[in-house]
């Protein structure tokens, strides 16, 4: 398959994912915006940051490094050896869960029962819940390396929805059960999500006929489950040393990902009121980068994962996958620069206003407008750092990658040193700053590989930073007049005022689009070639 068949593919996986998950987001959102009502804010801390952090470790730990692994190099592999090496993640995530399962109970401040009942139930039913996710892991990796383009979105977006429905449900009709409501949520969360992957296959592989089936390198569900031959290797190894890399990486990236969640567990620098504020206003914040830059990020990590060579010179690959490669790269790097300046920008005047809708006076007053406020600038540096990192890890050899862990070890090490300082001295928007800070250094990162990289060819992906006066200019004019009138006009003066708020940012917004359209032409391009053309395809078979 060629580079552009690859990019079309990737464009597609982006694009369908985006349109159904921001469909599948919002009505999360409204059901979420409605538990809140009946929650307390140490409620929220407990389920949000503890219990949370304990599955996300484990999932993280258990799989990331095996996902980044069996998804990069070459198309020709033996799936046998590389189904084989997925399941490994299931017994790794048994000693994962049991291991933090027991810090979690043993080590860190256990909540007041009266406030927060049934702590030790939670604790152990989201470790098994890991577990259970981590079984349809090969399923996973099947689909994505093969584009099935929507049953990644389907799958996660009907699980979470259903998830919040029965979450929902149990507050109203069962409050006093406390996190027996939200154990049970996300046991039925993981459950649902590893049972749409099963029988989707179940029901690809029960067609011989179909096109996806003849696709596969398995021909039946059993070839999934792992198998042993005398004639070969159970893994194989340059895979399996590929992911101990990643291994160590995504260890020292997890606590980069979720290092202000680590130090208010195990430092107690925030109560579980304040812990959970902060959570709630981080999960609104990060709203966009799940719902844009991750489709994008993981889409195209596939892309630049099959077009490029890991142990070879840009000089030394086919230039046409390197120029593909360029061109992408250039353009998501702009878009990626746009959208979080959009929100960067607005995000500033409107941030009270959206959280006072979404949550009402517990997240509008105190600290949450100016945690938003700081979010959006963070998102910003998200933005880029998602699609210089996407790049960087497809494109990096083994001992770059070994190389560049040593990096980010000092990056965990200074950003919970600066977390604990910053969040001691201005609160909870200390651990924002400290991610920008941590955010930028590994922008810095990744930009000097991409222009190594790229220093011997005639390519220069890096233009894509680079935005024209006149739509900077515009920018500046909307943040202004925004800023003005949030003033005048938010929020304390009714509804109608209110909508007048509105009313000014979506024409400041539309000004600034349009200015984005006019001035922005190759990325224009780019979006209706590659994120139009793949729909039209669709239609038209």
């Amino acid at each position: 398959m060629g580079s552009r068949e690859v990019l079309g593919q990737a464009a597609r996986l982006a694009s369908s994912g985006l349109l159904l998950q921001v469909l599948f987001r919002l009505i999360t959102f409204v059901l979420n915006a409605f538990i809140l009502r009946f929650l307390s804010k140490e409620i929220v801390g407990i389920v949000n940051v503890r219990l949370t952090l304990l599955y996300s470790t484990t999932i993280f730990l258990a799989r990331e490094a095996f996902r980044r692994a069996c998804l990069s190099g070459a198309a020709q592999r033996d799936w046998s050896q590389t189904l084989n090496l997925l399941w490994l993640t299931v017994p790794l995530g048994v000693f994962w869960s049991l291991f933090l399962g027991w810090v979690w109970l043993q080590l860190l401040e256990v909540p007041d029962p009266h406030v927060v009942p049934h702590y030790g139930t939670g604790v152990v039913v989201f470790g098994f819940s890991a577990v259970v996710e981590l079984l349809g892991e090969p399923f996973w990796v099947l689909a994505q390396a093969h584009m099935f383009v929507k049953l990644k979105v389907i799958a996660e977006s009907l699980s979470v929805i259903l998830k919040s429905v029965l979450t929902a449900l149990l507050v109203l009709w069962l409050p006093h059960w406390g996190l027996y409501i939200f154990s049970l949520a996300q046991l039925f969360y993981t459950t649902l999500l590893v049972l749409c992957y099963v029988i989707y296959f179940a029901k690809v592989l029960g067609s011989p006929e179909s096109a996806k089936q003849q696709a596969l390198p398995v021909s039946r569900m059993t070839d999934l489950l792992p198998s042993m031959t005398r004639s070969r290797a159970f893994v194989n190894w340059e895979e399996a040393k590929l992911t101990w890399s990643f291994f160590k990486q995504s260890f020292l990236k997890q606590i980069l990902t979720e290092g202000e969640r680590y130090v208010m567990t195990f430092l107690n620098v925030l109560n579980f009121g304040d812990q959970g504020v902060y959570d709630i206003v981080n999960n609104l914040g990060s709203l966009v980068a799940r719902l844009l830059f991750q489709p994008i990020e993981e889409s195209f990590y596939i892309f630049f994962a099959k077009v490029l060579e890991r142990e070879k010179d840009a000089t030394l690959q086919k230039q046409e996958d390197v120029a593909v490669a360029a061109v992408v790269l250039e353009s998501l790097l702009k878009l990626a620069l746009l959208t979080g300046l959009t929100i960067t920008v607005f995000g500033f005047a409107y941030s009270q206003l959206v959280l006072d809708i979404y949550g009402g006076a517990m997240l509008s007053s105190g600290s949450g407008p100016v945690l938003l406020r700081a979010y959006c600038l963070y998102v910003l540096l998200l933005a880029i750092n998602g699609v210089t990192e996407c790049f960087t890890f497809a494109a990096m050899s083994k001992a770059e990658v070994d190389r560049y862990n040593f990096t980010m070890l000092a990056l965990s090490s200074s950003f919970l040193m600066l977390s604990y300082v910053l969040t001691r001295w201005c609160g909870s928007v200390g651990f924002i700053l400290a991610n920008c800070f941590n955010m930028g250094i590994r922008i810095m990162q990744s930009l000097y590989f991409i222009y190594r990289y790229y220093r011997k060819s005639p390519h220069r992906p890096l233009d894509g930073l680079f935005l024209s006066p006149v739509l900077l200019g515009t920018f500046a004019l909307s943040g202004g007049i925004t800023a003005v009138s949030e003033v005048f006009l938010c929020c304390e003066r009714g509804w109608l005022a209110r909508l007048a708020h509105i009313a000014v940012g979506a024409l400041c917004l539309g000004v600034t689009l349009g200015t984005a359209f006019l001035t922005e032409t190759k990325l224009i391009h780019f979006l209706r070639t590659q994120l139009g053309v793949p729909r039209l395809a669709d239609k038209m078979t």
